[in-house]
């Protein structure tokens, strides 16, 4: 069965692969890759990059999210919205910033 995602472009096609990834895995496992890359109508080493490929991008963008509960993105929102008064240290640190603006 042919599959129905989009085929690489012409340029990750010729992009160079000079990188090389090793991996034992048992016989039943090597099967299950073979049978869906099989259905997918791609190769086992094609399908396992794209796989691996594809989680790695999931796992690092689902890192990168900031994820706040409801009440802490009220939070949040009200700070921005509504922010404090400065402290003493704030007035200080802005002084001195404004400062070194000032001496460049």
């Amino acid at each position: 069965m042919p599959s129905t995602k989009p085929s690489q472009s012409n340029s990750e096609k010729q992009r160079a692969k000079e990188e090389r990834l090793e991996a034992r895995l048992t016989v039943s496992q090597k099967e299950l890759l073979q049978q869906a890359a099989l259905l997918e109508g791609t190769t086992l080493t094609e399908f396992v990059i794209r796989s691996a490929t594809e989680q790695a991008r999931q796992i690092l963008d689902k890192h990168r999210l900031i994820q706040l509960s409801l009440k802490d993105s009220q939070a949040f929102v009200e700070a921005l919205l509504n922010p404090p008064e400065p402290n003493e240290r704030m007035v200080a640190a802005a002084k001195k910033y404004k400062r070194s603006l000032n001496s460049r």
